[in-house]
């Protein structure tokens, strides 16, 4: 089995037909789930130098860690997902 960051994009103030979609999914994945963080209060480095990040509609918002066979099982289940803006995803690899 392998893991993906499930990485989410988007926020919008929560309603509750958000958070019982919301709620809908993480039951329907409970069972491939590891791990799984809310973000807020986000910092840009750069050599730019600092910046606060606002939330909004291209903010990250959520970290999930879930065990999957193939990039494509982890896609389907993200499809599900009622998603702000969206959802990237990526293998994670130990090293």
């Amino acid at each position: 089995m392998k893991k993906f960051a499930f990485l989410t994009v988007g926020f919008e103030k929560p309603t509750p037909e958000i958070m019982t979609a919301w709620g809908a999914w993480f039951t329907s994945i409970k069972d491939n789930i590891v791990e799984q963080y809310g973000l807020r209060n986000g910092r840009e480095i750069s050599a730019a130098g600092t910046k606060d990040l606002p939330m909004g509609l291209d903010s990250l918002t959520g970290l999930m860690v879930v065990n999957a066979e193939s990039l494509e099982e982890a896609e389907k289940m993200a499809q599900t997902n009622p998603y702000i803006t969206s959802i990237r995803i990526y293998e994670l690899m130990s090293h």
